[in-house]
């Protein structure tokens, strides 16, 4: 089988990260596929936020959890020591597609190399809040981005699971 088909049919989310950071060059090659993304127009919207140090994960941890109410003991990013946030800016009409487009693209390369990852929600709280609003401040960052997604890497600490069945009715020829 095709290799590109065999990642897109094997990839998996991850929910349980091992806390060994994954290597510089296995990030940049992600990293670089997202950046490869297509996008509405070749506008290329969205922005890439590379988190690794150990300190702001567990803040932006800390603020994820918060948006969803969820109790002190929980990691939204369920241990990945990486957190590549996906951001896209407002005034392109397709942001929102180009955004998610960049997320499949890192979470596909991420499966080629080995590398687990799982998308995790509430980006766009994030960068709505103060907190969120100060991390694009301190980066230079001034034009209006909404957050799309957090893609979070790292080793899985257990085997994936097999895929669920396709559903019937998933694709209609005419």
């Amino acid at each position: 089988m095709n290799e590109t088909l065999k990642v897109l049919e094997t990839r998996r989310s991850c929910r349980n990260f091992k806390p060994d950071m994954i290597k510089d060059e296995e990030l940049k090659a992600i990293i670089k596929a997202g950046t490869y993304a297509a996008t509405g127009m070749g506008k290329q919207s969205p922005i890439i936020i590379a988190v690794t140090d150990k300190k702001l994960r567990d803040e932006i941890m800390v603020a994820n959890r918060k948006v969803a109410n969820w109790g002190e003991d929980y990691d939204p990013f369920y241990g990945a020591p990486v957190i590549l946030i996906v951001l896209a800016k407002k005034d392109v009409p397709t942001y929102v597609y180009d955004g998610s487009l960049v997320m499949g693209n890192l979470m596909n390369a991420a499966e080629s190399l080995g590398v687990a990852s799982i998308w995790i929600h509430r980006a766009k709280e994030e960068f709505e809040s103060d907190f969120g609003k100060d991390i694009l401040k301190k980066l230079g960052i001034t034009d209006e981005y909404e957050g799309i997604g957090h893609c979070a890497l790292g080793y899985a600490a257990e085997p994936a699971k097999e895929p669920a069945p396709r559903k019937e009715n998933y694709v209609y020829y005419i």
